[in-house]
């Protein structure tokens, strides 16, 4: 039986209706899956928009884009984000599913390993779709390795 954060329509919804992913987490360091999964999210077409303090505060760019400290700051300067991506260890991540239902983001996105039922019913509560322990360069290469079976 798969959970219901891992339900297929709701990761396909994401990754395929979403044009604009807040990446929390994302510092700017090429060694952290972070970065990586924020290329393959550009170069799937999606615009990223990175959310990290400290990367904030000194006024980096990541990957072309400006970082900002919250999501509520990158929200009021971007507007709508379709996806809020966390790669924050679970003990820490719910507080990033709350934020995005509070700027009214589309959906929610825990990476692999981060899992947080709290936050999953929280948010389903809240009308806002949730994945969790999943990643969305994993089902891309899933997605093709099966059409190149067909």
């Amino acid at each position: 039986m798969t959970s219901a954060w891992l339900d297929q329509d709701t990761i396909d919804k994401l990754l395929d209706d979403s044009e604009t992913w807040a990446i929390v987490g994302l510092s700017g360091d090429p060694w952290r899956t972070a970065y990586s999964i924020a290329q393959d999210l550009q170069e799937h077409g999606k615009r990223i928009i990175p959310i990290h303090p400290g990367a904030a505060a000194e006024g980096k760019e990541v990957l072309g884009e400006k970082v900002y400290a919250t999501l509520a700051d990158a929200a009021a300067a971007v507007g709508k984000i379709d996806v809020v991506d966390v790669f924050r260890r679970s003990e820490a991540a719910g507080q990033f599913a709350d934020e995005a239902v509070a700027i009214g983001a589309g959906g929610v996105w825990f990476q692999m390993g981060v899992i947080d039922k709290a936050a999953f019913e929280r948010t389903a509560a809240a009308g806002v779709p949730m994945v969790m322990d999943t990643c969305p360069s994993k089902v891309w290469f899933d997605r093709a390795r099966a059409g190149a079976r067909r």
